[in-house]
């Protein structure tokens, strides 16, 4: 089962439940029961979200290389986040079309969201202080960086 992201953000991904015994069987003769998979939907800031993201990422391309991030692909990952968390039609085509090298940006978005939950906080901060602006909470950061990577890969 893959894990899918919805237009709004959201990703849907697979829950294993867990197994359990049947403890009204025979005395000393107990049963397994299996159950099967199911899914549960993930918000940007749940826990486990970046993790999903990405997982996600990953299933667009198995074969892509580890990320790496450029200082200057970083430069305009901050500026293109920046760019879309400001703009009030919130749109990310045009944000790219903006920059210089929407792939470089787009691997320093892979390294970012990578690194996790504090990786993408710590991002947040950095485009503030470049970009101004009061830090976005890292829910928003992570979501915006789902939609370019969405946005990048189709």
């Amino acid at each position: 089962m893959t894990i899918v992201r919805n237009e709004d953000g959201t990703l849907v991904v697979p829950v294993r439940q867990e197994r359990h015994h049947d403890e009204e069987g025979v005395a000393g003769d107990e049963t397994t029961v299996a159950t099967a998979d199911t899914t549960r939907v993930l918000h940007p800031g749940e826990g486990g979200y970046d993790e999903a993201l990405v997982e996600w990422d990953l299933q667009q391309n198995p074969d892509r290389e580890p990320a790496v991030s450029t200082p200057s692909g970083r430069q305009e990952a901050m500026a293109l986040v920046h760019a879309i968390a400001e703009s009030p039609k919130h749109d990310v085509s045009s944000a790219i079309e903006a920059i210089n090298d929407p792939e470089s940006s787009g691997e320093a978005l892979r390294h970012v969201l990578i690194g996790g939950v504090h990786s993408v906080e710590d991002f947040a901060i950095e485009v503030a202080e470049v970009e101004g602006g009061e830090p976005l909470p890292a829910h928003k950061a992570t979501k915006i960086i789902g939609e370019v990577l969405t946005e990048l890969d189709s």
